[in-house]
């Protein structure tokens, strides 16, 4: 029996596109975030209530990714900022974005939408909703940002442990229905310690703007470092 040994990242052709979005979104001082979940999270909710906060403080920009339909980007277009809508499922039913794609995404935003000297301040990219593919593929982003609802239980950093080690922040959505629900907030602070005990939880939720402070506080620091070079 012959053994071939396959040294070759996969992924590296996309990595590679992915570094080439990093520097040219750098280049200009625009922060990028990928936002990771699982349906329903409550993801399209945080962003909508995100740009209402970010109004009038800085220029941002939306790329929305869905396998089918326009829905959350007309939801998102209603806060007056420019959106790009990505459908993967027009390819055969993809399951995240992929570099190539944002990379597109990215080019019309800053020469069709904005022109090339615009000031845009913050690109957030709503990622399809998935905790399993779309952790694996760079796509040019400074952070990655994990939305989980508590609705889905305390074991998901257990089980999809690479969304949440690879993530900057943990945003735990829906805790106006803590009262309702057999959660372990306990517990699900333990396994997310498990798999990354240094990343930031924000509890939050998009019905009462709880949390909301906080994130956006995140979010703003993020942004001037970005601006300063730091």
């Amino acid at each position: 029996m012959t053994e071939i040994s396959v040294n070759v990242d996969v992924l590296e052709e996309n990595d590679l596109v992915a570094k080439t979005i990093r520097e040219k979104l750098a280049h200009r001082k625009i922060l990028a975030l990928n936002l990771l979940s699982s349906p329903g999270s409550g993801k399209t909710s945080i962003l909508e209530k995100t740009l209402e906060r970010l109004k009038g403080r800085f220029k941002c920009a939306i790329i929305e990714g869905d396998v089918q339909t326009s829905l959350d980007s007309e939801r998102l277009e209603k806060k007056g900022f420019p959106v790009i809508l990505i459908n993967t499922g027009l390819g055969g039913g993809g399951c995240h974005l992929e570099a190539e794609q944002v990379a597109s995404a990215v080019e019309k935003l800053l020469e069709d939408h904005l022109g090339p000297d615009s000031q845009l301040d913050l690109i957030l990219i709503e990622n399809v909703g998935n905790l399993v593919c779309p952790a694996e593929f760079e796509i040019g982003e400074d952070c990655k940002i994990t939305v989980l609802s508590i609705t889905e239980g305390e074991d998901k950093p257990l089980k999809y442990p690479v969304a949440f080690r690879l993530s900057n922040v943990v945003l735990l959505n829906k805790l106006d229905l803590l009262p309702h629900l057999d959660f372990n907030m306990v517990l699900l602070k333990s396994n997310l310690a498990n798999v990354h005990p240094k990343v930031k939880v924000i509890n939050m939720s998009a019905k009462t703007g709880e949390g909301f402070d906080e994130w956006i506080d995140w979010l703003c620091e993020m942004i001037e470092k970005k601006k300063s070079g730091a």
